[in-house]
């Protein structure tokens, strides 16, 4: 399965400029503007692109971006952080035509754009850096890499992500319409904070993953050699519960280093387990999962054994370092902290149920039957264990420095 990272990014990038159906034309707003389609504005100094939402009046009048209030507010607030905003940036919008009486932008419109305009932006200037400026260029930006419920501008911002297809930091903040409507000294120092995140960027690559081995074994004394001091693991299971007496675990597996894991499915016979049951036993190795209570229990319930040495759990401390609704996710988590995404499109459809009830049973045995169904769940299983250790990592040095008083 060597490849199956890499095959999925490109397929993820190429899925962005597909929509042909997607113009001007079947967009509209050209047809009652002063100017059509602003083309982006800035001399990019400092490699810097802001992607805001629409024009407005006087926008659509001078035919450049960010002339009117808000871009006097936006000017101003980079000027203070050391950033001009035509001489250092980039300038552009999700929507590139004024919409009628200054609208919102619809998500439709926005796909148009992003196919006619944005996405060719992007890959002619190559930007370091992109700050999207409220909810509309978070859609236009991540609407088609992020395949799961998008939500709003409160759950992105803040966040500097080191996106892996575009080597570019993504920083989402807000628009500056909502700072000047809020007119809360909170809003607009958490606005200031983001872009100085952002601006913090300049000059600083974004950190290239390598893409992770994932051994696949059959047999589980392969774990008897593992010798170091953490490791992650994770379950693939035939439901949420285990309580029903038809639910299985499925596969497993267990990642050693931040760049490779054993996985496996998981072997009918106690004499076959024994290897992982010593690990779990096991004092000397801390362990490590994404909500640890998943694994805890079906670990209970359907290998009969307890977990030794429970160190960290990173659903857990994800919630700490944020408690922001729908961030602790590992999905979320891949992606804001390492710009991985989309790993688990070919999956996740069959590890759900139709069923709603606790002891639903999902899909994951008609994936098993498939043609390299096996390879695919496994290769899965272990890019989730593998990041949950490198998010482990990540967290616990980001707990002992931001809140550990020694």
């Amino acid at each position: 399965m060597k490849g199956f990272f890499e095959v999925k990014q490109k397929q993820k990038t190429k899925a962005m400029s597909s929509k042909n159906t997607l113009s001007c034309v079947s967009c509209g707003l050209y047809k009652d503007v002063v100017s059509t389609m602003i083309q982006p504005y800035g001399n990019f100094r400092k490699r810097i692109l802001n992607i805001g939402e629409a024009p407005g009046v006087i926008e659509d009048e001078r035919g450049k971006p960010w002339q009117g209030k808000m871009g006097r507010l936006l000017k101003k607030t980079y000027r203070e952080l050391g950033i001009d905003l035509f001489e250092d940036c980039l300038n552009v919008n999700a929507v590139n035509c004024r919409p009628p009486g200054n609208k919102t932008p619809t998500k439709q419109q926005i796909a148009c754009c992003r196919k006619v305009m944005v996405e060719k932006i992007i890959k002619e200037y190559a930007p370091d850096i992109i700050i999207l400026l409220g909810g509309s260029a978070v859609n236009s930006f991540l609407d088609l890499r992020w395949k799961k419920n998008l939500g709003g501008i409160m759950r992105w911002r803040g966040w500097a992500i080191p996106d892996r297809d575009l080597k570019a930091w993504v920083c989402p903040t807000f628009h500056p319409s909502y700072v000047e409507r809020m007119q809360m000294d909170g809003i607009t120092n958490i606005w200031k904070e983001d872009l100085w995140q952002a601006f913090s960027k300049i000059g600083e690559k974004p950190p290239i993953f390598k893409p992770p081995m994932i051994d696949i074994i059959d047999d589980l004394r392969h774990l008897d050699g593992i010798n170091t001091d953490i490791v992650a693991f994770d379950y693939e299971t035939t439901g949420i519960k285990p309580h029903a007496r038809s639910h299985r675990i499925v596969s497993c597996a267990v990642a050693d280093r931040e760049d490779h894991a054993y996985a496996f499915l998981m072997p009918s016979s106690k004499e076959k387990r024994k290897p992982l049951v010593n690990l779990f036993q096991s004092n000397k190795i801390m362990k490590v999962a994404h909500h640890m209570k998943f694994e805890d229990h079906w670990t209970n319930k359907r290998l009969y054994t307890e977990i030794n040495n429970w160190g960290f759990d990173t659903m857990l401390s994800s919630h700490i370092l944020d408690n922001r609704e729908g961030v602790s996710s590992l999905k979320f988590q891949s992606y804001v902290n390492f710009g991985i995404v989309g790993y688990d499109d070919e999956i996740t459809s069959y590890l759900q149920s139709n069923d709603k009830s606790a002891n639903a049973m999902n899909k994951i045995y008609e994936l098993l039957k498939k043609p390299g169904g096996k390879e695919k769940l496994l290769t899965y299983n272990g890019y989730d264990a593998v990041l949950t250790l490198r998010l482990a990592t990540q967290h616990i040095h980001q707990i002992e420095h931001d809140f550990l008083p020694f």
